[in-house]
């Protein structure tokens, strides 16, 4: 079904944006009034579901080398059982991917372009990111091999020249309250840490298998250093007036001026969150379309691309805007994410390891 194969250090850049993508923005002020002048600390527990994720879908991938977890599922529980929690699988992702196009045609058509309909907006990005993944893993890999580098580089270039912004003071008391705000922050930051669970179904398609594990911890650490600087970066500009602003990062941006001549560098936030949201977006509708063709046994994906993308462009529209949004990747997701990125992986993984038999 998929012909093309990408190296383990590929999986590793396309999962960077897959979860930070819609986090980098919003998730500092939602972290800040969880965890206050801890919030820089809260990435450092949340990414512990992170590691288990990879974890979990490595040592599965083991059991069951070709196949992704939409498949292994009936093997391990059942061919009804698995067919069931396939469907919800796909239907979690299916969700997830609406709700982050939704994000990006609010975030755009919000602040840069006011006058465009947002279902404009939403419709391009799908047909973008359908083309890519039409084109296979493989195309969307190499296209964020290109992307990625330079969105760090650019979002390196913005964290430098906000130094002179950087108020100390504004991170004390460290720990004034204990462990417990940061640990309140990083319940959370699992729900897009876990997210890594996506791995499950690259896996299948990784030509150097026994790097994937290293490569996949290694992206899973680089998440966890772009949140900690982040979330440190707008807690030493706003201190405590960080929740006040829906996208901090983007206001903090505002803040660069250099000699009356180099400022208003909104745009380079703008450049990063949509290149970073277009891998997103393309790695959730492969992981949709793949899924589902596993689901329904077909001998091609490329059939149901541009269906798949009709259904999200419908959820789109049925999606709340992006306070409702917020509120809900704080509350209700974090429960969702918890069932489907973590219980039942590592339940899966449990009943395998003690259903396939020992290897003499």
């Amino acid at each position: 079904m998929e012909k093309g194969r990408i190296s383990a250090l590929q999986m590793a850049v396309l999962m960077y944006p897959a979860v930070l993508a819609t986090a980098i923005l919003s998730l500092p002020a939602t972290t800040a009034a969880y965890a206050d002048h801890d919030m820089w600390m809260s990435p450092v527990w949340g990414s512990l579901a992170g590691y288990l994720a990879v974890y979990n879908a490595y040592k599965l991938n083991t059991l069951y080398t070709k196949e992704t977890l939409i498949q292994y599922s009936q093997h391990i529980i059942g061919f009804i059982p698995g067919k069931v929690i396939g469907f919800f699988y796909i239907f979690y992702f299916l969700h997830n991917e609406s709700l982050v196009v939704n994000q990006y045609g609010e975030f755009v058509a919000g602040i840069f372009l006011p006058q465009t309909p947002m279902i404009v907006v939403n419709i391009a990005m799908v047909i973008v990111c359908g083309i890519a993944v039409r084109g296979g893993l493989e195309t969307i890999a190499r296209t964020a091999q290109i992307f990625i580098p330079v969105t760090f580089l650019l979002w390196i270039i913005i964290i430098v020249l906000l130094i002179p912004e950087l108020e100390p003071n504004n991170m004390f008391p460290i720990m004034g309250d204990g462990m417990m705000p940061s640990i309140k922050g990083a319940y959370i930051l699992q729900s897009w840490f876990s997210l890594f669970i996506m791995v499950a179904f690259l896996l299948p398609f990784i030509e150097d298998h026994k790097k994937s594990l290293k490569w996949g911890m290694h992206s899973v650490t680089s998440v966890l250093f772009t949140m900690v600087i982040t979330n440190l970066a707008t807690l030493l500009i706003f201190g405590e007036i960080t929740t006040r602003f829906f996208y901090p990062v983007m206001d903090a941006a505002r803040y660069v001026s250099i000699a009356d001549f180099f400022q208003h560098i909104e745009a380079l936030v703008m450049a990063i969150w949509v290149s970073g949201i277009f891998i997103k977006t393309a790695v959730f509708y492969y992981v949709v379309v793949l899924g589902t063709a596993h689901w329904l046994k077909l001998d091609d994906y490329r059939p149901i691309v541009w269906p798949i993308g009709f259904l999200i462009i419908g959820f789109t529209v049925w999606a709340p805007g992006i306070q409702e949004i917020s509120q809900y990747f704080a509350t209700t997701s974090i429960i969702y994410s918890v069932l489907f990125q973590t219980i039942i992986p590592l339940l899966l993984l449990v009943i395998a390891v003690f259903k396939v038999p020992r290897k003499s």
